[in-house]
């Protein structure tokens, strides 16, 4: 499972380009993977956007994975979800979804990394990394000491998530990172796919120098 480059779709910084415009964008840039996310959004138009994802997705073998919504993930054929820290337990997913559903969790600290790769999860995020303006809810960064701590707990891959940028990637990966997920830094970038490409280019380099 491949989570360099790990992007987040969001409508409302994306200059007027859908969800799936997003993805397909990010994907030609060098995506690993896309999170569907809209927490506005109807169940039956996310449902809609998600199956139009996993058409593109599906094709290009990129992982496809939907935010909070296990019912949409289902629904509309998704590799997995992302679940937070108040949403569905890990250990009732894995009883609802098929066997290879990817099932991803954020969490704070090194404790509820180690909880949740416990209780089956295939991937943590630590969220946020750094102040964002791109979640609301996001809360303050908890720094790249606490992603270090996290990678030093648990064996599961660790996403960093949170004020990521092409200029503090580089020290995001030699923290620890096995990959980075945004937002802003390629959903809000006028070139979405240039975006990506360059963010891609500087995790393989990044992971190149710290021989990972």
């Amino acid at each position: 499972m491949d989570l360099d480059l790990y992007v987040i779709t969001d409508e409302t910084i994306a200059a007027g380009r859908t969800h799936t415009e997003i993805a397909r964008l990010a994907i030609a840039g060098g995506a690993d993977a896309i999170q569907l996310r809209d927490k506005c959004c109807g169940t039956r138009e996310l449902c809609r956007t998600g199956r139009q994802i996993r058409e593109i997705t599906r094709k290009t073998g990129t992982l496809f994975i939907v935010n909070d919504r296990l019912d949409v993930a289902l629904a509309c054929g998704a590799d997995g979800v992302h679940l937070g820290q108040g949403d569905l337990r890990v250990d009732v997913v894995r009883q609802l979804a098929p066997r290879s559903f990817v099932i991803g969790v954020s969490v704070g600290n090194a404790g509820e990394a180690v909880n949740a790769e416990k209780a089956g999860a295939d991937y943590v995020t630590l969220s946020p990394v750094f102040s964002t303006t791109s979640k609301n809810d996001a809360g303050p960064g908890h720094g790249l000491a606490a992603l270090g701590e996290i990678r030093a707990e648990v064996s599961i891959p660790v996403i960093a998530i949170g004020g990521i940028s092409r200029d503090n990637v580089g020290a995001v990966i030699g923290a620890g990172a096995d990959g980075v997920a945004v937002i802003s830094a390629v959903v809000g970038q006028s070139d979405i796919t240039a975006a990506a490409r360059d963010l891609k280019d500087r995790i393989t380099a990044a992971k190149r120098e710290h021989r990972r």
